[in-house]
């Protein structure tokens, strides 16, 4: 009997081993393939020069200013796009073999409108669902439709009325995404 249990309790932590592995994997993908823009607050680490390092803001442009090179345009770029890009301007004149990290301190807000009990902006937290999204909102309004939520992530994502894709509660929030859920009709 006790081999069995310590099987069944061996059997569950394996699972939920590999499910966490593939959890993490996942957030770590997602976070390889933001798109940086306006608002998005950066630290720019060029190794071995404090005086070119430092933290930035996305202006509404998608561009930072930085020492030396000037004017960086980052808009929807990776962050790894983001380092080759910075690198590759150190490069031109200035460093002979920069070295660049570049790590997001904070991510812009996202946006809940509709039948919430608090629609606004939100900071964003990474993993974030639609559910969560609406509990930070302080939960649905008794007319809300809960299975009528769209999200709009970009002018090129919205369909021609500006309304967004339908999406599920379980769905991933992104920064800069603009939540709606629509009224429910009687």
């Amino acid at each position: 009997m006790r081999c069995v249990v310590w099987f069944r309790r061996s059997f569950l932590s394996c699972i939920l081993l590999a499910f966490s592995m593939v959890s993490s994997a996942a957030l770590a993908q997602s976070a390889l393939q933001y798109k940086l823009g306006p608002g998005d607050n950066l630290r720019v680490l060029v190794f071995g020069e404090e005086d070119l390092s430092g933290e930035f803001e996305i202006d509404g442009s998608g561009r930072i200013s930085m020492p030396l090179i000037g004017v960086v345009d980052l808009q929807d770029r990776s962050l790894r796009e983001a380092e080759a890009q910075i690198a590759a301007m150190l490069l031109d004149g200035y460093l002979r073999n920069p070295k660049v990290s570049v790590d997001v301190l904070n991510y812009r807000p996202f946006y809940i409108l509709g039948e919430v009990n608090e629609p606004g902006s939100y900071p964003y937290r990474a993993g974030m669902t639609v559910l969560n999204a609406v509990v930070l909102a302080g939960g649905y309004t008794p007319r809300a439709d809960e299975d009528d939520i769209t999200i709009q992530r970009g002018p090129e994502a919205a369909d021609p009325d500006g309304e967004g894709q339908p999406v599920k509660s379980t769905t991933i929030v992104l920064p800069g995404d603009i939540v709606r859920v629509k009224e429910r009709f009687f």
